[in-house]
């Protein structure tokens, strides 16, 4: 038979994904709306053809990461507000105007960037603008000490509008996390202080994908969702039990498959290497099926000798160390096994499922680091 082309390919349930956004929106509403998170490339799902399926679906709100991924989106017809999580730098103020791109700030020198931009291009309409508390996370956003000063500045300034404010929680997914409430409450604080200068933000937000659940007080009237778009949670715990709990979980479907092909299949004695490094060596003569697939397409090397995939609805180990751009695995006991034959490294049939976190929990990290790091060159394909 003839060898199938050297790739894999992700596919992308859009159906799922439409059933993500209602499932998170109709838990959310009346009281909130939601902003669909779509930074780093929608967390490995194709930012430009998930947010097209959610824009349809009725999202009205996007969230991305950068200046270049607001600007690709807008690219692609999507209309709705996109909120830039990670500010706006020299050079980028200008596009933000053009593209009617929405930027998280807390820094004077964002508010110097957007007011010159706007003055030049657009003064006519002041560009929306959404103020980031740190609350207790300590990454981005401006600091309780600082608020007045840049609440001023904002105030003062004839081209921008503090249409929103922002902060992000730390721990949202530890349930009853102290820490929790202390950074709602320093959000409001945060909000009480602009009301002080006259500025009172018609949106404000809070609630990641956990705080949505465990963090009600925290919606108030939007919120962001990134990873329950897309099936998955990081677990619930709890400080007092050290238990985790996933009925807490929203009834949200994972969206992302990732198959690739058998490219060759060999018979190895027993006592032979198999692999880089003579990472495996077999105990018993073996069926080896070596896939079109591996590291450089951001398979995690860790799985290597521990992790399996589905062929033929049936499992198969994964042998040897993970190379490049192949993998070998354990076909001895799946019949009628051929070259060409589909495999799934992420994904499910009637009877077998591997999902993200079955990758997550053998390379010692979480859904979202595997689902980000599939390559790029692999390609994306959507399904109903």
């Amino acid at each position: 038979m003839q060898t199938p082309p050297s790739s894999s390919w992700v596919e992308v349930s859009l159906t799922a994904l439409r059933h993500n956004f209602r499932t998170v929106l109709s838990y959310v509403q009346p009281d909130a709306t939601v902003c669909a998170v779509v930074k780093s490339d929608a967390y490995g799902h194709g930012a430009a053809a998930c947010s097209a399926a959610l824009q349809q679906e009725g999202a009205k709100w996007f969230a991305v990461t950068t200046c270049e991924e607001g600007v690709a989106l807008r690219n692609k017809g999507i209309t709705g507000s996109i909120l830039l999580l990670g500010g706006v730098w020299r050079g980028e103020a200008e596009d933000v105007v053009r593209h009617a791109l929405t930027p998280a700030v807390w820094d004077w020198n964002h508010l110097e960037l957007l007011e010159n931009a706007a003055e030049k291009l657009n003064p006519e309409q002041p560009i929306p603008i959404h103020l980031k508390i740190n609350t207790g996370m300590n990454h981005l956003g401006v600091d309780p000490n600082d608020l007045p000063q840049i609440l001023e500045t904002i105030q003062s300034a004839s081209h921008l509008k503090l249409e929103g404010m922002l902060s992000h929680f730390a721990s949202a997914e530890i349930v009853d996390a102290p820490q929790c409430n202390i950074q709602i409450q320093s959000f409001e604080q945060a909000i009480e202080a602009a009301e002080k200068f006259a500025l009172r933000p018609d949106i404000r937000h809070m609630a990641n994908s956990a705080a949505i659940v465990t963090q009600p007080k925290s919606w108030f009237n939007l919120v962001r969702p990134g990873i329950s778009l897309y099936g998955y949670y990081l677990p619930f715990t709890s400080v007092v039990t050290g238990l985790s709990d996933a009925s807490l979980e929203l009834p949200v479907k994972p969206a992302l498959s990732w198959k690739t092909r058998i490219v060759q299949i060999r018979q190895v004695d027993a006592g032979q290497t198999v692999g880089h490094s003579g990472g495996y060596v077999t105990e018993f003569p073996t069926t080896v099926a070596v896939l079109s697939v591996g590291y450089g397409d951001g398979l995690n090397r860790q799985l290597s000798a521990r992790g399996r995939v589905i062929i033929r609805d049936d499992y198969a180990s994964i042998i040897g160390n993970i190379s490049m751009h192949l993998t070998a695995v354990d076909v001895t006991g799946v019949p009628g096994v051929e070259v060409g034959d589909e495999v799934i490294i992420i994904g499910e049939t009637a009877k077998r499922k591997i999902t993200a976190w079955e990758h997550a929990n053998l390379a010692s990290t979480i859904p979202y680091e595997i689902l980000c790091a599939i390559s790029p060159r692999v390609p994306r394909k959507y399904v109903e």
